[in-house]
């Protein structure tokens, strides 16, 4: 399988790179030009494409022949960021390949998830400050998710809970809805999260959904082991 990483310098990307290469696949990672630096480890491992992420000419030449193409949806600055990679992506990502995406939890498929009022007011707190700032804009982000989940692509949404670094615990578990008890304990492992997405290339249970996830050694988790998927 020949994979494409879209933000692959970033902590999350360099996990996701590690998984697919771990999985014997061929990896071709984009990053902007002022972090090609950062994957000077991996240049005798992997194809590394230099260039804004949201440049639709740098993302066209990264997923040609790819099976599959891993996102890291990335709110940055006030200019449609997330947005423009996204679109990107779903414009020129090879007919039936694999499209898997990270966003957070603020992000909603079909409405349903019930959030706590800390997460509420981090958002209704953060989101303005940001972009205030020209730092990020969290709606962005909802814009691009907002065209994946709208595609005809055959794509996943994955929703990551707050990260902490640390040895892997396995795969995550994941749930539909925001506010389901599996989900309560709001803690993954970084190298976790990129864990599922690389394995959400091959399950095809995740086309066309947005699961939310958890650690699987999270104490909510593990009161809820075996639950199904709400």
């Amino acid at each position: 399988m020949k994979v494409c990483v879209v933000g692959a310098s970033g902590k999350l990307g360099r996990y996701m790179v590690g998984h697919a290469l771990e999985r014997g696949y061929e990896v071709v990672g984009v990053c902007r030009p002022e972090s090609v630096g950062k994957l000077d480890d991996l240049r005798d491992r992997i194809e590394i494409v230099s260039g804004r992420t949201d440049d639709r000419e740098v993302i066209k030449r990264a997923v040609a022949g790819c099976d599959g193409v891993l996102v890291v949806l990335v709110p940055r600055g006030v200019h449609g960021y997330s947005t423009g990679t996204a679109q990107a992506v779903l414009d020129h990502a090879e007919p039936g390949a694999r499209l898997v995406f990270s966003c957070g939890w603020h992000i909603s498929l079909d409405g349903k998830d019930v959030y706590s009022r800390k997460l509420r007011a981090q958002v209704k707190i953060f989101g303005p400050v940001a972009r205030l700032l020209r730092f990020a804009d969290l709606d962005d982000q909802v814009e691009a998710t907002r065209r994946i989940f709208a595609s005809d692509t055959r794509w996943t949404v994955v929703r990551g809970s707050d990260l902490e670094e640390g040895e892997s615990q396995g795969l995550p578990v994941w749930s539909r809805h925001v506010g389901d008890p599996i989900l309560e304990s709001n803690l993954t492992r970084r190298t976790d999260f990129a864990l599922f997405m690389v394995d959400a290339l091959t399950n095809d249970e995740l086309v066309h959904e947005a699961p939310a996830i958890v650690g699987r050694l999270s104490p909510s988790a593990l009161a809820h082991a075996g639950a199904p998927a709400a």
